[in-house]
């Protein structure tokens, strides 16, 4: 390689390097103009139960919806990293703004990795990328118990067309989405774990509400149970069989992007506790607080629970255009152990937050009230209950070899 080739090579590299930090730079400042609209209407969000519009409708001005879609179909190409980043500030200001982001961003992960090659998954991303669609989530049947590798409901076909009548407990978001992906088994005669995964579009569907939301947490998410009616075509069904959409990214996007919104949550009650300690000790002559303790409990927890995410995200990135290695029982262990212990961590630093701050940090009227971060972090242990991912990877555990070196 002579002298000019190799200017020509950094040269390319140095640019790339630019743009990436440029990129990164736009999709701060864009997710920090969203966080501050989630922020604005977050106590109203909590207390009416309601949709966080403001929040989507500035994630729509700041064309995040879009922000994964290929640069080719008019999005940004965002990476995982970049997408866990706007999660996590989303999470400190509105918990039902960045799980519904959280989740949106997950199905846009599924389209763009699985629907390369469909053209109507293609025109789809087109359209999430133009339009600045919001896709929600149907995972969760009456009938299954929240197992999603399970499908009652079954496509019906009929020549071209297919049909699909589902018993959603729950669809987050479902009556304000421009789009659902969801699951069904393959056909009637399918076994349960036969699944297929579907997009559809509000034209192609109905929703007959079923269930109601009035919960402790996550008020703003809107989880109501809905009667699912879609008549479409066979090619919204992925071309892509859903275990293998399931392992290589379902799970791992979801639990990525789940627990970066947990460690939002965490890190903004970590600032109420921080100002808690700090005007304590200012008015007490610069003497630490009894419940101080709590707060460096608090910093450290999270201090933890980022750098689980930040592994996971490493490893997550070394695999990601490797099926066979994203499969491995390794892998999915990790992943699956992953939502686990940020759901746990997270609990745990907002909990001792809360005790930092003592009564200031339980009333609901103080600066430093933490009640509304404690109910919304509370779902996290039973979104994909931890016990039944704990006890569904037994045998996996039994099998994967016990690492001989820390690096391993």
């Amino acid at each position: 390689m002579n002298v000019q080739q190799v200017q020509l090579r950094n040269f390319a590299s140095e640019g790339n390097e630019l743009q990436a930090y440029s990129d990164r730079a736009s999709f701060r400042q864009r997710a920090a103009a969203v966080a501050e609209a989630a922020a604005a209407e977050v106590e109203a969000v909590d207390r009416e139960a309601r949709f966080p519009r403001k929040a989507i409708d500035a994630a729509r001005e700041q064309r995040l919806l879009g922000v994964q879609i290929p640069i080719k179909f008019g999005g940004d190409g965002a990476s995982i990293s970049d997408v866990t980043d706007m999660c996590y500030a989303l999470g400190r200001a509105c918990a039902s703004a960045g799980m519904i982001f959280a989740m949106h961003q997950t199905k846009v992960a599924c389209l763009v990795r699985h629907g390369a090659g469909s053209g109507w998954h293609e025109r789809l991303m087109c359209r999430v990328a133009a339009e600045q669609l919001l896709l929600a989530s149907s995972t969760t049947e009456g009938q299954n118990g929240g197992n999603i590798r399970f499908s009652s409901a079954a496509v019906e076909r009929e020549g071209a067309e297919i049909s699909l009548v589902r018993d959603a407990t729950v669809i987050s978001y479902g009556a304000e989405a421009d789009g659902i992906v969801t699951i069904a088994r393959r056909s009637d005669e399918a076994a349960g774990s036969d699944q297929v995964l579907l997009a559809i579009t509000r034209d192609d569907y109905t929703l007959e509400p079923t269930l109601a939301w009035e919960t402790l947490g996550m008020r703003g998410t809107c989880s109501a149970g809905f009667k699912l009616n879609f008549k479409g075509t066979a090619e919204q069904i992925f071309p892509v069989a859903y275990d293998k959409i399931h392992a290589q990214t379902m799970t791992p996007v979801a639990h990525l992007c789940w627990s970066s919104v947990w460690a939002g949550i965490a890190a903004a009650a970590v600032d109420r506790a921080q100002l808690f300690v700090r005007k304590a000790a200012r008015a007490s002559g610069g003497n630490m607080p009894p419940a101080a303790s709590h707060f460096t409990s608090a910093r450290m927890t999270l201090t933890k629970l980022r750098a689980i995410i930040a592994a996971n995200l490493e490893s997550y990135a070394a695999r990601e255009h490797d099926a066979q290695a994203l499969s491995s029982i390794d892998f999915q262990s990790s992943i699956n152990l992953l939502k686990v212990e940020a759901s746990e961590l997270a609990v745990t630093a907002v909990l001792h937050a809360m005790r930092a701050c003592g009564l200031s940090g339980y009333r609901n009227d103080t600066d430093v009230s933490i009640g509304r971060h404690l109910r919304d972090v509370l779902s996290a242990p039973i979104m994909i209950n931890n016990d039944r991912i704990l006890a569904s990877m037994g045998t996996a555990a039994l099998m994967s070899a016990v690492p001989a070196s820390l690096r391993d």
